[in-house]
């Protein structure tokens, strides 16, 4: 427990670094934080383009909210999983961002990954509060299933910041990695329902491949947030369960890789 306390004890420190990232992300920008704002409102009317009309998609009926705008469907599913993207990609690129820092300074090196995790938290939150209003426009019910959207949140977080601890101390040691790692997150994005619906897998995968995708963490991931979301359903506490294992390991794994590798960061970053 001695890393987890370190990182609590140095908590002011985490959120200096937190503000120095949130302050320096639209630095100098015209709009500032109003691109937070408008970038999922543009995401909404593009999808709801691109999909909706040019390629005419259809999504199914929402169970309990009555939905059926692909646009919707998508975006419930796409927000989590940029989430979980923009967790890994801040957080592997923590260490080497600040080489000076990690060279001249002791403090738990894990402040560094956390920060990034509760910047990309901050963004997603002002992305998905502007998503729940255009859901409760459209006449959602999904206030009720807040709580557990919330759960979700923190649950993703920390399965995002488990892969982040380790990639970002494994890619002061294997430069490449940064370059292999996107063609992973490529496939991995492919390999989850956020764009198509689950039924797609099962008309077209065979009964051994939908097995072996429900090992995929990011498909109970998207696929909750998705029910609560857009379906105003709740996924049931084996699901939840399930994720809360996920979250653990990931993160327990990728803390312990981190702790193990970081006795030679200031050396080699």
């Amino acid at each position: 427990m001695n890393p987890v306390a370190s990182v609590v004890a140095s908590r002011e420190l985490l959120w200096s670094l937190t503000q120095r990232e949130l302050r320096t992300k639209y630095r100098r920008s015209l709009l500032g934080w109003a691109w937070s704002m408008l970038n999922p409102l543009a995401n909404f009317a593009v999808y709801g383009f691109v999909f909706g009309v040019l390629f005419n998609a259809t999504a199914p009926v929402g169970e309990n909210s009555g939905l059926t705008g692909f646009a919707y469907f998508l975006l419930t599913a796409l927000l989590p999983w940029t989430l979980f993207s923009s967790i890994i990609i801040m957080g592997m690129s923590s260490l080497s961002a600040n080489s000076g820092l990690v060279r001249r300074v002791a403090f738990p090196r894990e402040v560094l990954v956390f920060s990034n995790v509760i910047h990309a938290l901050v963004q997603f939150g002002i992305e998905l509060t502007i998503l729940i209003v255009i859901l409760l426009i459209a006449g959602s019910p999904l206030l009720p299933y807040l709580p557990i959207t919330l759960l979700l949140t923190a649950l993703l977080a920390l399965f995002g910041a488990g892969y982040a601890l380790a990639l970002s101390a494994l890619s002061v040691y294997f430069r490449d990695l940064n370059y292999l790692w996107a063609i992973v997150m490529q496939a991995w994005f492919f390999l989850t329902p956020v764009v198509y619906g689950p039924e797609v897998i099962e008309a077209n995968v065979p009964e051994w491949g939908q097995t072996l995708m429900q090992f995929n963490p990011m498909v109970h991931f998207v696929g909750a947030f998705r029910d609560a979301l857009y379906h105003a359903t709740f996924s049931g506490w084996g699901t939840i369960g399930f994720l809360v294992g996920c979250s653990a390991a990931s993160l327990a794994c990728g803390w312990s890789a981190f702790t193990r590798l970081g006795q030679r960061l200031p050396e080699e970053v």
